[in-house]
């Protein structure tokens, strides 16, 4: 599979970001909002955005990973943060260290999320080789 991030001229340069991805490949992968949760389902870094966002990329690799695709092959990244303009902005940093980092991507500040005491949670599409 082959995707090729492009950045569009005459638009702003996004912040670690691109603003397209194309994708060649045969099958699609969807993933399900990827949250801050171990493998026993207790919320890890309850408060920590930093925390939570290491943990939710943790799991969506795992989730890719079932649907055989792997951090390269994401082409959009929709990212929910439940928290004041300061955590969005530390948890696209933690992003930015991620190998998710170069997908386009949308960040969205939300009231809450689905688990008490959730701050993050990552949804990916990625597209693959093969049937």
């Amino acid at each position: 599979m082959k995707v090729e991030y492009r950045n569009v001229e005459g638009l702003a340069e996004p912040p670690g970001y691109t603003h397209v991805a194309v994708a060649h490949g045969t099958r699609t992968v969807y993933t399900a909002g990827a949250v801050p949760l171990d493998a026993d389902g207790q919320i890890v870094g309850p408060g920590d955005p930093t925390v939570q966002t290491e943990q939710v990329i943790a799991n969506l690799l795992r989730q890719l990973e079932a649907g055989g695709a792997r951090a390269s092959d994401v082409v959009k990244t929709t990212v929910y943060v439940a928290a004041d303009h300061e955590a969005m902005i530390t948890v696209w940093d933690a992003i930015q260290r991620s190998p998710i980092a170069s997908a386009p991507a949308t960040l969205l500040g939300v009231a809450l999320l689905g688990y008490a005491r959730q701050l993050v949670e990552i949804e990916a599409v990625a597209v693959v080789d093969g049937a």
